[in-house]
């Protein structure tokens, strides 16, 4: 049957952000027209790992979905490193699932620290709680900044996030709201997690996953370069 592209569109802040675009016949897997004529490429082919290194045997291709294998994971980076970019994708959590997205990370080191971490987290569910610190939450800059809570969907539904650098700014949107924007020149040590995040200084860097032993599913991942 032939497919139709489907897409979502939202407004924030006067410039339109596509969520849920489905690809058009013969277009790259999880791009739309719409966003391919405004520089989106995508990161994944749906079947394979190719662009992508580091622990590409903890993940796996399934249905046009890349999943991070439960008891599996690890640090999968992109190829190519980014330096200025929107960043879209969309994921799904099992409950209390944990992962996070690497940005302006080198290859070696913890991208928390050497790069920057975006946390990816069932931040309710119960064995969080009582321990759980605001800058560990879902959207957080992992140690740094703390996101808005409460925008995650049910667990076992497809949320939509966007990350957006753009020099010493850093913004997160998750399924329409915006949940983090910061400017990184104004953030001082001590930083919230009291350690030392030279990531911070960086103004590249690769993209990826970082998977904790949980299965997480990715779908429609894309990125647009900004010159």
């Amino acid at each position: 049957m032939r497919s139709i592209g489907l897409m979502l569109v939202l407004v924030l802040g006067g410039g339109s952000v596509l969520y849920g675009a489905e690809s058009e016949p013969g277009g790259a897997p999880g791009l739309c027209k719409e966003e391919a004529d405004q520089g989106f490429v995508s990161l994944f082919d749906g079947k394979t790992l190719g662009g992508w290194q580091g622990a590409v045997k903890g993940y796996t291709a399934e249905d046009g979905v890349l999943v991070c294998q439960k008891k599996g994971g690890g640090m999968l980076l992109t190829a190519k490193e980014y330096g200025d970019f929107v960043f879209r994708f969309e994921f799904k959590l099992e409950a209390g699932g944990n992962n996070g997205v690497a940005i302006r990370t080198p290859p070696q080191g913890n991208p928390a620290y050497v790069g920057m971490e975006i946390q990816i987290l069932d931040d309710a569910h119960e064995k969080y709680k009582g321990w759980l610190k605001d800058y560990q939450c879902h959207g957080s800059i992992y140690g740094v900044v703390p996101a808005k809570r409460g925008f995650l969907k049910p667990v076992g539904q497809w949320n939509s996030q966007e990350i957006l650098c753009k020099g010493r700014q850093v913004k997160v949107t998750l399924n329409g709201t915006a949940i983090v924007d910061a400017d990184l020149s104004k953030i001082k040590e001590p930083y919230l997690d009291h350690q030392k995040h030279p990531g911070l200084e960086r103004d590249k860097g690769h993209i990826g996953f970082l998977g904790h032993g949980d299965r997480v599913e990715f779908r429609n991942i894309r990125i647009k370069e900004l010159k």
